[in-house]
């Protein structure tokens, strides 16, 4: 959407002209967003019910996922059902063993810095059953301080009003600009 408003609004002459009419500079009205995912550690997160399958909060059966604000022992649980193979030892990149890939990698996303050698080394040996509540630990660590400061934030109602204000006031302040950007580029009379 971004480049076909570009390609027919934002170019040539007459563009520049409205823009400078305008007092607005005659850069395109709308960027392009970039994509902010991750590519190593965690981009792709699978379901804890398939490991094929993308996890989703969408998806109908809530032990497929770990929702962040899950209480320990919510995540303990879902971990304990999650499914697995009969295969010993856990190995990343093996298409026979999704489930493997799926629980090491959503490890090392909660353990930033750590390599895919270094985790093996530590639990490449485990069985499921030892596996597993390393990984809970590890995951509830890692959600703790986000789940305590989600707890912070929604306790203080005058605090969260407040950046709910702030956050609108500024968000109503460059809609304002784009509007009018969107307007000059278009080719409509200037309302100010």
């Amino acid at each position: 959407m971004v480049r076909r408003w570009t390609d027919i609004y934002n170019k040539g002459g007459p563009f520049k002209k409205r823009c400078k009419a305008a007092g607005i500079p005659s850069f395109p009205t709308f960027t392009e967003p970039e994509a902010m995912i991750v590519k190593e550690g965690g981009a792709r997160v699978m379901s804890l019910a398939d490991g094929s399958s993308k996890m989703s909060k969408s998806d109908p059966n809530d032990a497929s996922r770990i929702n962040v604000l899950d209480p320990p022992d919510v995540i303990r649980s879902k971990i304990k059902k999650c499914k697995t193979d009969a295969f010993k030892g856990l190995e990343w990149g093996n298409k026979e063993r999704p489930e493997a890939t799926n629980l090491l990698t959503i490890f090392q996303a909660v353990q930033p810095g750590r390599t895919k050698e270094d985790i093996l080394k530590e639990v490449g040996e485990m069985s499921w059953g030892e596996f597993k509540p390393v990984l809970t630990d590890a995951i509830i660590a890692h959600l703790e301080p986000i789940q305590n400061r989600y707890h912070e934030i929604r306790n203080d109602e005058e605090y969260l009003m407040s950046v709910l204000r702030e956050g609108s006031d500024s968000a109503n302040e460059i809609a304002s600009k784009t509007l009018k950007a969107a307007r000059v580029s278009m080719g409509f009379v200037n309302r100010d």
